[in-house]
């Protein structure tokens, strides 16, 4: 019974095919021996066949015999094991606890140890689409040479500053201290001490007037620890509220580096820049530019020599800016990136001594669509450079990536990078579609002049402009579509209180500074949250309180209307009931869930929004097509990518 039992024992499938599999492949390399040993015997009785054809000894029939018959034992005896191995094998014993049941053990088991499997794919996931999204950007800060030859720098610029021995001997604990007083979040190797004086940071008188004809008596936070960091040549990213200071924090470090320069080597025709600033929008560098003159001639007239700046900017006559490059050479160049790229290629102006490069609003200087315009600029340099990044939104995707080109760099936070102005009172309202212009007659009752209104649409601005004239409201509007010489006149009138309301798109949203802004109205709800925290910015600055009014309606696409939510919660403003109402995955109650990404950070990493994950982020849908659209491949068909095979 016991060998019927045997041989009635069911091997599954696979198993008998593994099994005679290998009986195969043992019987094959067995037979493939005894072969070659019988080719071995007659090649030898072929060379000796002429000496000896009669005396072919009988001992050596007998070994050629016995080394036959022992492959045959030998393979005769694998066929047997591995026959025993078939009559042997027992197949798995079935459990008893069904697979759901299993299932919640598994289950359970991993919570026992502390492991939430779904978290953890979760993350994995997030990880896995913000390093796609970083491959484009990765590039934009290293020159095509560095990454050709694979030059990698180590060590940050050298400079000649350095701080006061009563600070450099601070300690780290005084240090800590410091930066938890004015609220400053660090990270890096080796960071210099904060220093709260523009004297103790050893910046000439001719500076500190300048200062302080411009009401700036005291270092703001950013300033107090960027400014060191800068000043000692490290490479850095800065994020801070709008309205912090953080101009100033990147333009007189680089007047003070092009005034040593100068003063070691006056340069000449066709020389310099030795420093570059690059923004997003015309107006924000035309402001820049407007500070680094008024330093630049305070130094001029104490006696220093002329430091010569250029502000290249679309919209501008070119032949005026190239003739000064050409003529006296220059020392600091305020650009956007078109223009300053159009000089760089056609020769007009080269970056040979160009050792400083910031990118004011450096989240938008690398997003999708500028972020070509910025390698093109870096493919320019020849030489290792000091790079800044500051902007007021900052989302995590773009310092994970800073992190890794830049060298060294030292990381200076001030409040939660994309977090609004605590000094601004937010409204949200909602407002139905046709009503909206209407209301904006009443929203202007909220407080005095000045006002600014931004609108998504160029339209929108134009018919606001024309509603508020005939209601005898004195107001400019400004858009991409005007030119150049109306946008700076409106800016103008504006700035110099003619005007009282400035209707905008958001070209006038990020970075410019107008001090007293009393009311921001915000028309349409932007579709990006960081765009509305620079728009809410334009008020609030200095220390100053300020209101933004925002309308919202069933327009807005609902992941906009919980990050703003969350925007609300975070600024301890008051939640509209609207909003309240929001199916929101991410807070109960007062408590949220899950509040950190796997990057560690709040929210989205991609773009910075409270409301949502980067597994669920609009934005980065939006790049991801952008980006599909440019990697497909043009050359496969006449007209592919351009409306179909139909036009061909």
């Amino acid at each position: 019974m016991d060998g019927d039992d045997a041989e009635n024992i069911y091997i599954p499938l696979k198993k008998r095919r593994l099994l005679q599999k290998e009986l195969i492949a043992r019987r094959r390399q067995e037979r493939t021996k005894l072969f070659d040993a019988e080719s071995d015997e007659e090649n030898d009785e072929l060379q000796h066949s002429d000496r000896n054809t009669s005396s072919f000894s009988g001992k050596e029939c007998e070994k050629v015999a016995l080394s036959v018959e022992k492959a045959h034992a030998t393979n005769a005896k694998t066929a047997e094991d591995v026959e025993n191995a078939l009559l042997d094998y027992s197949p798995p014993k079935r459990s008893d606890v069904c697979l759901i049941d299993q299932f919640y053990e598994h289950r359970k088991r991993l919570e026992e140890e502390g492991i939430n499997e779904e978290k953890f794919e979760k993350e994995m996931e997030e990880i896995h689409i913000l390093k796609e999204a970083n491959m484009v950007q990765k590039i934009a800060l290293v020159s095509a040479s560095e990454r050709a030859e694979g030059i990698q720098y180590t060590t940050p610029i050298q400079t000649t500053w350095r701080a006061p021995k009563a600070v450099a001997e601070i300690t780290l604990e005084k240090c800590e201290s410091i930066r938890k007083k004015w609220h400053i979040l660090v990270d890096g190797d080796d960071i210099p001490p904060p220093i709260k004086s523009f004297e103790m940071m050893r910046f000439p008188e001719a500076i500190l007037k300048a200062l302080k004809a411009k009401k700036i008596n005291r270092p703001t936070p950013i300033q107090v620890q960027a400014l060191p960091c800068i000043l000692s040549g490290r490479d850095l990213i800065g994020i801070a509220f709008t309205g912090s200071g953080k101009t100033i924090t990147f333009t007189l470090p680089l007047i003070m580096f092009a005034l040593e320069e100068e003063m070691k080597m006056p340069i000449i025709g066709q020389e310099g820049p030795f420093g570059i600033i690059v923004g997003p929008s015309r107006e924000l560098m035309r402001q820049t530019f407007e500070v680094v003159q008024h330093f630049t001639e305070a130094l001029s007239a104490a006696g220093y020599p002329q430091l010569r700046s250029l502000l290249l900017i679309g919209g501008e006559d070119k032949r005026t800016q190239c003739e000064l490059i050409a003529r006296k050479g220059v020392h600091i160049v305020v650009a956007t990136p078109g223009r300053l790229n159009h000089l760089l290629k056609t020769n007009e102006m080269n970056l040979r001594l160009c050792k400083y490069i910031c990118l004011d609003e450096g989240d938008r200087m690398l997003d999708l669509g500028f972020d070509e315009e910025v390698s093109a600029i870096f493919n320019h340099f020849t030489s290792q450079r000091q790079t800044l990044l500051f902007s007021a939104t900052m989302p995590q995707k773009f310092q994970d990536f800073a992190k890794q080109v830049l060298v060294k760099p030292v990381f200076v936070n001030v409040g939660r990078a994309g977090a609004a102005n605590l000094d601004v009172i937010q409204e949200v309202e909602y407002v139905k579609q046709d009503a909206k212009i209407v209301y904006l007659l009443e929203c202007l009752q909220k407080t005095g002049p000045p006002v600014m209104i931004f609108c998504e649409k160029k339209g929108d601005v134009d018919d606001i402009y024309e509603y508020l004239i005939l209601k005898g409201i004195q107001a400019v509007g400004i858009h991409g579509g005007k030119d150049q010489k109306e946008r700076n006149e409106a800016i103008d009138l504006f700035k110099n209180g003619q005007k009282d309301v400035l209707i905008a798109t958001d070209i006038a949203a990020k970075g410019l500074d107008f001090p007293d802004i009393k009311h921001v109205i915000n028309f349409d709800m932007p579709a990006e949250i960081e765009n509305y925290v620079h728009r809410i910015g334009r008020t609030g600055r200095c220390g100053k309180t300020g209101v933004a009014t925002t309308f919202i309606n069933k327009n807005v696409p609902e992941s906009v209307l919980l990050d703003l939510k969350h925007l609300l919660v975070e600024a301890k403003q008051s939640v509209p009931p609207v909003l309240a109402a929001l199916d929101d995955p991410y807070m109960a109650g007062d408590d949220r869930k899950d509040p950190e990404n796997a990057t560690g950070s709040n929210g989205c990493a991609f773009c910075g929004g409270l409301g949502h994950r980067i597994t669920e982020c609009p934005k980065l849908d939006v790049h991801s097509r952008k980006l599909g659209a440019g990697r497909r491949d043009f050359l496969a068909g006449k007209y592919e990518g351009y409306g179909g095979d139909a036009l061909g």
